[in-house]
Parts: structure tokens; C-alpha cells; sequence
């Protein structure tokens, strides 16, 4: 354990991993075991000068990071002390016949209630970058997140140039109010949740919120190196922009990924998604201080929090007597919030490596065409009710072909693996449209969705292209779209009516990004693949959390195949109850 500790601290951050409960067991075929205990609990933190009990990993906020390699086994003991009802999820994490540790609330498992315990274990099979972990049920992942950091095998270097130090930077959202109240209150009234009072980089807030400059994240760096930032963004509602003043950013990795370097000031990060990027500060001292800034790329009409969160950038002067107070400090400029022509460009940059050591497994060959519709709906108001949706009479909705999906009382994975289907879920989701519109276009004068537990279920292996069309239906708004237990390739995307004639002639099949979360671009159309040779129930679903909460999901049912390790094995022993 010792051994362990003294590598991370040598060879990653030099900071204190040594705040995780975890120890490290005998070698696998592969890899190692490495061993968390992860305790839910309660604990009392101050941001805006406003203090209130959130829930929390091991006292943590943001919660402890897992360090791994690629091949190594993760067993992580989950202790639930809160009221809540709790589930984790490991985003982006293949759980290669491992869906039992996934985690997504009543999709994948009954949640751990109060007093109980239950072990995640998984193995990282073919990754190596960033992801995270975060709670997965109702709005708890606004304090229940923290980073996954997977090196690559030992002996194996990164395709860029080695950094001096590795830094993880995740984005999240902070509320003063009770996040649980503030849903709870919108699924109530039909209406739309209150925004968060600020945007967060490692918890802090940051000096341009008022009573926030003690609570600013600081990145200290030295002149003529090369860091690897590790960007994450775990804001609830926003898709962010990032800089730093005056320096560059090389993008070297997506989703856990590799991609072709390129440089930009800016980057742009969906919730959901992970960025690595490369910071080359300056070759000599600069006396100053920069700014790194975060602040939303806004689409629709919905409101939204459109304050910026503030970090700084410090060189460690060679005369520490020297007081950072004095030097110059200078901000970034970050595109307007609703640049959508910046977002473009930057997505049509990300390009895989697609060379020997990494190729692209691109599917050439479909087996199935899937066509999502995914946007936003209304749902009638309760009789004798005033609602607060776009009439009071009607209540916000978001769906995918026109179906909101309405969350299972019973975990679909274990209704599927015990073939006990009949009234849990039907799988008739709609593969396209029951009645086409023009999507981006005038909406249809009835906003109204249907609401049901519906799924698709698809063979083993088989390759899938899936078009997801987003609709202009109370506004245009772009989607973080998530699919579980999968990568898949982005092979297209563009504005406007998806034209399956003319637009899968202009696919990249050559060195399309890889990637686990991306954005259906406000108007717009996105098309992907993937090949489903993982058995189980995945989860797909926006990564706004309003637009969770208002229907915008559904699930994939990868039915098992011929071979033995094609199958998926038997839930473990303490898997929860609902």
C-alpha cells in the first residue's frame, strides 16, 4: 500500500491521495485489485457565505478520486449513512459483462437504502484518460461526484508528449437551496427547476462571486512545463466554456480517448463529457496572474444561471516574498453564451487517432437504423391543478419519439435477466417517428408525449447506427445524449432536418471521434455507432438533469449471445432490493 501511494504521489499529482479509503490486493491477469470503501455521509459545507449539509463521499467535496491503470479491477464498497436512497454510477466505464455495477437507479439496480451496503466490481477493459463517478438517482450528483483517473500500462506512454504534472479540474454547480427540494418542487408544479446560484471548478466558486474569494480554486505551475489538465464537467444543467488567459490549450483526449492533437484558446464541454488538455505555460516567469474562466453555452429559451466561475493560474515566482496581490491579473475572453458556430467548429475538430497502436473499430457494416426524435413536450396538467409548464395548463415533458419515459419501480436488469418483463417494461420504443414533422421547423400544434417504461431490444452483435434528430418543439435546445456500457463513433452531425438520402454520404468512417456522451446540436442532428456486444440493460439518456427528470431517456436490452463469455452472469450476492 505504501509502494502504491508513493507511486501516485511520485508519478501523478504529489497531492494527498492518501484520503481514500482503499488498499491494493494480489495481481490479476491483467492488472491489479484496488480496493475503495466510499461512505455516503453528511457533511456540512460553506459556499456564498451560505452553509447547509450535503451529501457527501467519505466527508469529501468534491468526492475522492479513484486512481487505476487499464486492466485493473475495481471493487468498490459503497456504505449508504444518509436518508437518501443511493446509487453511483462509473460514467463512461465500459462494465464489459459487469451491467449488475453500472449503477443508474431502477435501470440497472434497486438503489442502497439507508444502512445498506453494496460492492461495485468491475474490471477497466481497453481505456486509458479521464472519466468520473457520480451519483445516479434524482439530483444527489450535485455533491456526489468525483474523478476516475486511468493511466496506461505500466510501460506504455502517452501518444503525446509526457506532462510534468497531471491536475484534474471538474466544473460543477452549487445551489444553496436543497437540490432535492428544488426538483421535487418542479416535478410538482410542472414547471422549471431554479437555477444553481454559481458554477464551481473543484468546489469553489471562485472571487467573482460575491463572498467567494477565499473559495477559488488555484493551479500553481511553473515556468516552461507542460501539465495535463484533466477537465470533467459535472454541472447538473450546462454545457460550459473553458479558458485560460493568454495560454493555449492542446486537445489530446475525449471520453477516455485519444484524438488527434489541436490547439484553440477555448474548449467547450458538455455535462457529461471529459476533456484532457495540455497547458505549456510560459517559458519564463510572466509577473502576473491568469484567470481560468467557465461560464455556459446557453441554447433555447429556458432559463439558465449565466454567471462565470474563476480560477487562477499562478507562477511560483522565484522570490516567494513577492505577493501575488500586486501582480496584474488578466481574464480570458469566452464566446458569447449563445455561439453556437464555435461549438460547431470545435466538435468538427475532434478527430480519433485512428493509426496502428489505436484503430478505429468504426461499424461499416449496419445491421439496424435507429431514428430519435429527442426534445422537449408538455404533458397535461392534474385535474383541478394549475400547472406552471408553458400554459397552466399544461407541465413540461422531454422524450425520445415522442415517448417520456417513466422510470420502473423494479431494476429493468434484473426484470430482464430473470425474464420477468410483464409490467416492468415493454420493449416497443419507437425505432423512428409514428408521425414525422418538420422537426427543426414550426412545431406541430399538439406538444403532448406518451408516457411509458419502453425499451429496444437488439441481438447480440449487432451493429446499430442511430440518428438523433433534435426538435425545435418549445425551442431549439442542444442535448448531452449519454449511452451506458458503450463507446460509440460520432460518424456525423450537422443543422437542420436530418436528409437520409444526401447526409450519410458526407459520414466520416475514417477517423470519427470516440466518445461515450455528445452533444445533439441545438436544431440539429447527430448520428453514431456502435456495435452491442455487451449483454444487459444500458441506459441512454440526456445529461441535463431537468431533461432527465422530465422523460428525456430510455434504455437499450442487449440480449445475451451464444458463447459463454457472451453472457451476462448472475447478480452478486448483496445486490440491493427494491
Amino acid at each position: 500500500m505504501a509502494t502504491f501511494h508513493s507511486l501516485l504521489i511520485i508519478a501523478l499529482f504529489s497531492i494527498a491521495c492518501s484520503m481514500l479509503s482503499y488498499n491494493v490486493s494480489a495481481a490479476t491477469s491483467t492488472g491489479i485489485t484496488r480496493h475503495y470503501k466510499f461512505d455516503i455521509k453528511m457533511q456540512n459545507v460553506t459556499r456564498l457565505c451560505h452553509t447547509k449539509s450535503i451529501v457527501t463521499v467519505n466527508g469529501q467535496f468534491p468526492g475522492p478520486r479513484i486512481v487505476a491503470r487499464e486492466g485493473d479491477r475495481l471493487v468498490i464498497k459503497v456504505v449508504n449513512h444518509v436518508k437518501n436512497n443511493i446509487t453511483l454510477h462509473w460514467h463512461g466505464i465500459r462494465q464489459i459483462r459487469s451491467g449488475w455495477a453500472d449503477g443508474p437507479a431502477y435501470i440497472t439496480q434497486c438503489p442502497i437504502q439507508t444502512g445498506q451496503t453494496y460492492v461495485y466490481n468491475f474490471t477497466i477493459v481497453g481505456q486509458r484518460g479521464t472519466l468520473w463517478w457520480h451519483a445516479h438517482i434524482s439530483w444527489l450528483r450535485s455533491t456526489l461526484y468525483g474523478p476516475i483517473i486511468i493511466l496506461p500500462k505500466r510501460g506504455v506512454p502517452y501518444p503525446f508528449p509526457q506532462p510534468y504534472k497531471e491536475v484534474p479540474l471538474i466544473f460543477g454547480e452549487w445551489w444553496n437551496a436543497d437540490t432535492e427540494a428544488v426538483i421535487n418542487q418542479a416535478t410538482k408544479t410542472g414547471g422549471g427547476p431554479n437555477v444553481s446560484d454559481a458554477y464551481t471548478i473543484n468546489g469553489l466558486p471562485g472571487l467573482l462571486y460575491n463572498c467567494s474569494a477565499k473559495d477559488t480554486s488555484k493551479l500553481s505551475v511553473k515556468p516552461g512545463k507542460t501539465y495535463l489538465l484533466r477537465l470533467i464537467n459535472a454541472a447538473l444543467n450546462d454545457d460550459l466554456f473553458f479558458s485560460i488567459a493568454n495560454h493555449t490549450l492542446t486537445t489530446v483526449d475525449v471520453d477516455a480517448v485519444y484524438v488527434k492533437p489541436f490547439e484553440s484558446n477555448t474548449i467547450i464541454i458538455t455535462p457529461g463529457q471529459t476533456t484532457n488538455v495540455l497547458l505549456k505555460t510560459k517559458p519564463t516567469y510572466p509577473g502576473a496572474t491568469f484567470l481560468m474562466m467557465a461560464r455556459p453555452y446557453a441554447t433555447g429559451s429556458g432559463t439558465f444561471d449565466n454567471s462565470t466561475v474563476a480560477g487562477m493560474l499562478e507562477y511560483q515566482h522565484p522570490k516567494p516574498s513577492t505577493s501575488i496581490k500586486k501582480l496584474p491579473l488578466f481574464k480570458p475572453t469566452l464566446p458569447a453564451l449563445n455561439d453556437t458556430s464555435f461549438v460547431a467548429n470545435f466538435t468538427n475538430k475532434l478527430r480519433s487517432l485512428a493509426n496502428v497502436k489505436y484503430p478505429v473499430n468504426v461499424p461499416k457494416n449496419v445491421d439496424r437504423h435507429f431514428f430519435f426524435t429527442v426534445g422537449l413536450g408538455t404533458n397535461p396538467c392534474p385535474k383541478n391543478h394549475t400547472c406552471q409548464g408553458p400554459t397552466n395548463t399544461t407541465m413540461f415533458a422531454a422524450s425520445i419519439n415522442n415517448v417520456s419515459f417513466v422510470m420502473p419501480t423494479k431494476a429493468l436488469l434484473q426484470s430482464h435477466f430473470q425474464r420477468q418483463s410483464n409490467g416492468v417494461f415493454t420493449a416497443n420504443l419507437p425505432t423512428s417517428p409514428l408521425i414525422p414533422f418538420n422537426y427543426t421547423g414550426t412545431p406541430p400544434n399538439n406538444t403532448n408525449v406518451i408516457d411509458g417504461t419502453k425499451v429496444v431490444s437488439i441481438p447480440f452483435n449487432t451493429s446499430v447506427e442511430l440518428v438523433m434528430q433534435g426538435t425545435s418543439i418549445l425551442g431549439a435546445e442542444s442535448h448531452p445524449l449519454h449511452l451506458h456500457g458503450f463507446n460509440f463513433f460520432v460518424v456525423g452531425q450537422g443543422f437542420g432536418n436530418f436528409d437520409s438520402k444526401k447526409d450519410p454520404a458526407k459520414y466520416n468512417l475514417v477517423d470519427p471521434v470516440e466518445r461515450n456522451t455528445v452533444g445533439v446540436p441545438a436544431g440539429g442532428w447527430v448520428a453514431i455507432r456502435f456495435l452491442a456486444d455487451n449483454p444487459g440493460v444500458w441506459f441512454m439518456h440526456c445529461h441535463l438533469e431537468v431533461h432527465t427528470s422530465w422523460g428525456l431517456k430510455m434504455a437499450w436490452v442487449v440480449e445475451d449471445g451464444m458463447l459463454p463469455n457472451q453472457k451476462l452472469p448472475p447478480p452478486p450476492a448483496d445486490y440491493p432490493k427494491c
